[in-house]
């Protein structure tokens, strides 16, 4: 299928199905925490599936490639970025699979209708006020800081979208974490799983994955971490299997 980029976009390839991701050459681009938290989410045969601000798609899609969902919705705020992913979705032919919608992570419970989603997932922005400076373009801070949701947004609208059990999938930082707990918690997100993710084995984890269960029992498991380079600019084996390699 022909679809036109735009000025200043390419087609990133993901090495997976042949699928190709459309995003800006100067702008907001995926990085490794969403290939990582695609391979974290587990999603059972048939499951609909959530990404709250899905930014160019890249969650939904490799989630299509990975699993058996039996659909998966991505909502992001940003007109221009969530037209990328619906044409990103539309080049790749999975129209019936993958659904685009522009809104407000805030408003999403309103959007979809309560406990309508077996699994939530969010790439959510790291930072708040406290923590470094705002990037001036606004797309970029928008991915990154928390000016348009919190992460109190992202929980509480994804304890909403949740059916009782289902589970909830995030990506955040290790400074946060008693942040994430604290509010995971209070939304009746019982954490799970938690899995934190190292530059190198002796470094310290720079992103921390968790999985929490809505209205589950209290009892976390913490998993092996992940180391991602075994050596400067060359990956571990957990890593180029996560990928697809």
């Amino acid at each position: 299928m022909t679809i036109n980029l735009k000025d200043n976009e390419r087609f990133d390839d993901l090495q997976r199905n042949g699928y190709k991701i459309i995003q800006k050459k100067d702008g907001f681009c995926f990085g490794m925490d969403a290939v990582l938290l695609s391979g974290f989410a587990a999603v059972k045969e048939g499951e609909r599936v959530l990404d709250l601000g899905t930014g160019t798609g890249i969650i939904p899609i490799l989630l299509e490639a990975k699993t058996k969902a039996g659909h998966l919705t991505g909502l992001e705020i940003q007109e221009e970025v969530a037209d990328m992913a619906a044409r990103s979705v539309k080049y790749n032919h999975l129209e019936e699979k993958i659904s685009i919608v522009q809104g407000d992570i805030k408003e999403a419970g309103q959007l979809f209708g309560l406990a309508s989603f077996d699994v939530v997932t969010s790439n959510p922005p790291y930072m708040n006020d406290a923590h470094g400076l705002k990037n001036p373009d606004l797309p970029k801070a928008i991915s990154r800081h928390e000016v348009l949701c919190t992460l109190d947004d992202v929980v509480r609208e994804a304890s909403r979208l949740l059916r009782p059990g289902g589970r909830f999938y995030m990506v955040h930082r290790p400074h946060r974490l008693i942040e994430i707990i604290t509010a995971l918690t209070s939304y009746k997100l019982e954490p799970k799983r938690m899995k934190l993710v190292h530059p190198f084995v002796d470094k310290e984890a720079n992103m921390v994955l968790i999985e929490a269960v809505r209205g589950g029992k209290s009892m976390i498991k913490v998993e092996a971490p992940i180391i991602v380079y075994k050596e400067p600019g060359v990956y571990t084996d957990e890593i180029y299997s996560i990928y697809g390699y």
